[in-house]
């Protein structure tokens, strides 16, 4: 997921303070910490979802927003859409100037980014106790009356087109563009959230106003407010910096799920390097897939696990062709990708393609072990709560929570979904969802070095 942060505010006094928060909540987070999270949901009239858990320890309150207006709403000509409202948010508003805001979030200390995916765009506020009604004042000026200045506007195209003719000498931005423009075959995941050469230069000021208008809706925004903060509190600061947005019908683009590959193909980049840069996969799953944990745990075998993976195993240790490789599943709200990237000397490139093929192979044929299957899920089980050792992590776990339709219970159910994942398991979903005929693969490097199977 490719996201641009703007202008992202850390204070050095705001950071030494958060640096002791970390070490303070981490050393305190017990095996348990997961089950015991129980936040609370709320509708605002205006139709705000609103997420509250509260965690006094410590006097610091996380905010995120997520706002259901992501690049899979850009239209098919000016991709970079979301992305670029998103990064013009605080970029000035009908109140404040860009100094204003950034001052303004300076002196009190507080923590703020803002960055558009492929699902939905974020806000991110961090906030010590004693400021949240100066930051939640500037949250909602910045979210509800943002002015899209016309000078503010052009600096950030700018910047954004600088970004993406840096990425031409940026062998795996390369590899990873040309990877999706084939598995999403047209599909607006296709398409990288940035934008592109063509499709930037063509967004107007307009497109921005027009953008934020039709999505930028209470009733189409959850927002997760964590810390130390009680429910009432909470609810509170919606009503009196929230209440007063209208909503209205949202009408999205009717966007049909990507279609998985029928047939294998190769893409080559000629590049002058040393090394080869290699992207493999296909159509993978969506977030909301009830396979969803055994292909965790499968993928975690295979090449998820690090050191621990089969292909990490096979790869580098054995064969001493890569010095680091990963498999991974992206799940969207729609499918996502699954791939496997890696980089190796250019004459090495075949041997490495052609072992994990025959790793994806074997791990559809016959079932992992029970010691493999023990350690994936004590990994993923046991290291959960390392997602929630801030309240900025939870405040992100709990909005991608409602966003994912994953229930309130997701804490003590990711867990238990993941210890019941059986051998059996995770044969079907390698069975299911890997694909060693029909695939994408593309190699960055230097052509006449890298011999490659057609």
């Amino acid at each position: 997921m490719n996201q641009r942060t703007t202008r992202e505010h850390r204070p050095l006094r705001f950071i030494v303070f958060s640096l002791v928060v970390f070490i303070t909540l981490f050393s305190l987070i017990p095996h348990s910490f997961a089950a015991r999270l129980k936040p609370k949901r709320f509708v605002t009239e205006n139709g705000i979802t609103l997420l509250v858990l509260e965690q006094p320890s410590l006097p610091i309150i996380s905010v995120q927003v997520l706002i259901r207006a992501g690049s899979i709403l850009d239209p098919p000509k000016t991709g970079g859409l979301a992305s670029m409202t998103a990064s013009l948010l605080e970029e000035g508003t009908q109140n404040r100037s860009a100094t204003e805001i950034s001052d303004a979030i300076d002196f009190i200390g507080a923590d703020f980014s803002s960055s558009a995916s492929k699902d939905y765009t974020a806000l991110r506020l961090r906030v010590l106790k004693k400021d949240v009604n100066t930051g939640f004042d500037l949250l909602s000026d910045i979210i509800r009356h943002p002015q899209f200045d016309a000078k503010e506007f052009e600096r950030t195209r700018k910047q954004v087109m600088g970004w993406i003719r840096a990425e031409k000498d940026q062998p795996g931005a390369i590899a990873r563009r040309q990877f999706q423009d084939i598995v999403f075959q047209g599909h607006p995941y296709g398409h990288a959230v940035d934008g592109d050469e063509n499709s930037v230069p063509l967004i107007q000021r307009d497109d921005l106003v027009a953008f934020h208008k039709k999505y930028y809706r209470p009733n189409n925004t959850i927002i997760a407010v964590v810390g130390d903060v009680t429910e009432s509190a909470a609810k509170k600061l919606i009503q009196k910096y929230f209440g007063l947005w209208k909503q209205q019908t949202v009408a999205f683009p009717k966007t049909p799920a990507p279609s998985p590959m029928n047939q294998k193909q190769i893409r080559r980049i000629e590049k002058n390097l040393t090394q080869a840069t290699v992207i493999l996969g296909h159509l993978g799953i969506d977030r909301a897939n009830p396979d969803y944990y055994a292909a965790l745990v499968m993928n975690y075998i295979l090449g998820g696990g690090g050191f621990s993976s089969r292909l990490m195993t096979d790869i580098r240790d054995e064969r001493g062709l890569v010095y680091s490789i990963y498999s991974r599943f992206v799940a969207n709200n729609q499918p996502g990708d699954f791939n496997v990237s890696f980089q190796t000397k250019s004459s090495n490139t075949k041997e490495a393609i052609k072992g994990i093929l025959q790793m994806i192979k074997e791990i559809r044929k016959n079932p992992v072990t029970k010691v493999e299957l023990s350690d994936a899920k004590a990994y993923l089980s046991g290291s959960f709560p390392r997602r929630m050792d801030t309240t900025k992590k939870v405040a992100s776990l709990l909005t991608s929570m409602e966003f994912y339709a994953l229930g309130l219970d997701y804490f003590d159910d990711y867990t238990k979904k993941i210890n019941r994942v059986s051998q059996a398991d995770v044969l079907r979903v390698a069975k299911k969802y890997l694909n060693p005929e029909h695939y994408a693969l593309v190699v960055v490097g230097k052509q006449n070095e890298i011999s490659i199977d057609d």
